[in-house]
């Protein structure tokens, strides 16, 4: 029976990162046509939140990449809402104070209309309570802009070009 023990415990050491690497919640993405572009995924660590994007079928260049307040994709985006901002502060990420908690970086979408990236962000949780939790009563969005954010007072990133509801447990 030790021998069974031993064997399960190293089982399960070994399958510990795997677990913990699995995300917390995720995002299809769509663009303006409803069609897939890819997927947002999130992680919870102990210390904040990763967000990994890989994309496919956008424009060639940067874009704004932000989580905005209401989980909706509904047509041209706009029932997203505003950046996702519980603490009610400025916008822009090198403005030297706090920012909306959905300001994240730009990602950059190549000749082939892919982008992959990894995000780390300190600003949301994926816990079920907290003033920054990403899983509220009316969700939360991810949207991809046309233009990149200037990640000062006025974002500057244009239109929305992709949408994608968060959902946990995924």
């Amino acid at each position: 029976m030790p021998r069974l023990t031993a064997a399960t415990a190293i089982v399960l050491l070994l399958a510990a990162p795997v677990a913990a690497q699995s995300p917390g919640a995720s995002a299809e993405m769509t663009d303006a046509d409803g069609n897939p572009v890819g997927t947002v995924t999130f992680t919870e660590s102990g210390h904040g939140v990763l967000v990994r994007a890989e994309l496919q079928g956008l424009p060639e260049g940067w874009h704004g990449f932000h989580l905005h307040q209401t989980g909706s994709c509904e047509p041209d985006f706009a029932a997203a809402g505003d950046h996702y901002n519980p603490a009610d502060a400025g916008h822009g990420l090198l403005t030297g104070g706090a920012h909306h908690a959905g300001d994240l970086t730009n990602i950059w979408v190549g000749a082939d209309g892919a982008a992959k990236a990894d995000m780390f962000t300190t600003d949301v949780t994926l816990e079920t309570s907290g003033e920054a939790t990403l899983n509220d009563d009316d969700g939360t969005a991810v949207i991809v802009h046309e233009n990149p954010d200037s990640y000062g007072e006025d974002a500057g990133a244009g239109g929305r070009i992709a949408c994608g509801v968060v959902s946990f447990g995924t």
